[in-house]
């Protein structure tokens, strides 16, 4: 008795189904995402409970009142000019070589007086910026 070989079949496996599945995810998932400009986060942000430094060594200190008036190492500017900022801090850091800007801003202070008393000092070579801050009353116990 003779019986007929099977033959073989080549198995294929047809991925266009799986593709078209996959794109109609995809614009689904497009579709009803929404992209918000801006998002709107609620920020508590922690108060600064850092150790006191043990040393003093050669710093600048810019101080900025609440009205957005500059003090570099006692010395008060006339007005909140970025030329005459940049002109008081470098004539504070002749002759001290590389040495850390502490900037000890009020907390009413504008965001802008900080950014431009911290674009001074970049502008002039400072890179180590510390900005002061205010250890809340028991948290060194």
């Amino acid at each position: 008795m003779k019986f007929k070989r099977p033959k073989d079949e080549h198995i294929e496996i047809n991925l266009t189904p799986m593709i078209d599945c996959l794109l109609f995810l995809v614009v689904f998932l497009l579709l009803s995402t929404t992209f918000n400009k801006y998002s709107r986060l609620n920020l508590i942000l922690p108060e600064a409970s850092g150790v006191p430094a043990k040393k003093k060594g050669d710093k600048i200190e810019v101080a900025i009142n609440a009205d957005g008036q500059y003090t570099v190492e006692g010395n008060s500017i006339g007005k909140s000019d970025e030329s005459e900022l940049m002109a008081a801090i470098r004539h504070g850091i002749e002759g001290k070589g590389v040495v850390p800007l502490v900037i000890i801003a009020d907390g009413r202070a504008s965001h802008q007086s900080v950014v431009r008393a911290m674009n001074s000092a970049g502008r002039l070579g400072l890179v180590n910026i510390n900005i002061s801050t205010k250890v809340p009353a028991g948290a060194g116990q």
